[in-house]
């Protein structure tokens, strides 16, 4: 499936990884970063909208859908290396600066860009993830278990690709039911085309995952230490976990963004989808701050 009136391009980045990219519109330019278990679909209502007057770019990410699916562990999918292929990706293309919004995984790239190449990114968008350090830092008890993917995908290469492999249908599938509210903004052709792409890409996710629990959080923990944080304006838009979970979401945030804009939306995890008229317009006010 393609996003309608985008052009594809197959294009390679700095370590030899190349990514699959829509792109679409004319004007400054907008990348937009999916999420998991998703693909650059994801921001077919949202990419649609901002074409008409900026040029946007969605790419499946390392690892995803269309994109190379390089083997290896740690620093191969670290959020570093996935932030580097962003940039090189958007370099490529001819633009080097850049606004740039994730969700969910891509969320955590489009946070690592901006950390390490404020220079690049001008305006930076990231819809309900929190930052790995304090996501680690916030699960525990019985609370926890909304997040049991983390857990098993944490887990020593093996296990949770053979787990996962069994029944790939079942393991994604689960996420694009329960975390969705309004259950026909993931229509059936959408839904099998993220299954598809989910289903050939398992080692990769699990290693992306894994990454998480390992050298993205020494990264992090490298920033924190020294007082890096994000430079440009940062619009973070989440569910209300924070007041299940019981902590200060809009907070933690503040800590790695002084210039913050944070809100709460009503719909389901999969916000773009859902709400695309709600994302359109944080973005918009993003762009014009």
């Amino acid at each position: 499936m393609r996003i309608t009136g985008f052009d594809y391009q197959r294009v390679g980045v700095a370590d030899g990884v190349t990514l699959n990219a829509a792109v679409g519109g004319s004007g400054s330019p907008v990348v937009l970063l999916h999420g998991f278990p998703q693909t650059h679909l994801m921001w077919r209502h949202v990419a649609a909208d901002l074409a008409a007057d900026h040029t946007v770019i969605c790419p499946d990410l390392r690892g995803y859908g269309d994109s190379d699916k390089p083997a290896g562990e740690g620093q191969a999918y670290a959020k570093r290396t996935m932030a580097a292929d962003i940039v090189a990706l958007a370099r490529a293309l001819g633009h080097e600066r850049f606004a740039l919004a994730g969700h969910d995984r891509g969320a955590l790239v489009a946070l690592r860009a901006g950390l390490d190449h404020p220079d690049a990114i001008s305006r930076l968008a990231l819809l309900d993830v929190l930052p790995t350090l304090d996501m680690w830092d916030v699960l525990h008890g019985v609370n926890a278990a909304v997040a049991f993917h983390l857990y098993l995908m944490a887990q020593p290469p093996g296990l949770p690709e053979r787990l996962i492999a069994g029944s790939p249908d079942a393991f994604f599938g689960h996420f694009l039911d329960a975390w969705v509210r309004d259950p026909d903004a993931i229509p059936a052709d959408v839904r099998a085309a993220y299954l598809t792409a989910s289903r050939e890409a398992v080692p990769s996710i699990v290693a992306d995952y894994r990454a998480s629990a390992t050298v993205d959080i020494e990264h992090d923990a490298a920033d924190r230490q020294v007082g890096n944080r994000l430079r440009m304006p940062v619009t973070v838009l989440q569910q209300d976990w924070g007041a299940a979970l019981g902590y200060d979401a809009a907070a933690l945030w503040r800590a790695w963004a002084p210039d913050l804009h944070h809100g709460t939306v009503s719909c389901g995890h999969f916000m773009a989808e859902e709400d695309p008229a709600t994302i359109v317009k944080a973005l918009r006010d993003l762009l014009a701050r």
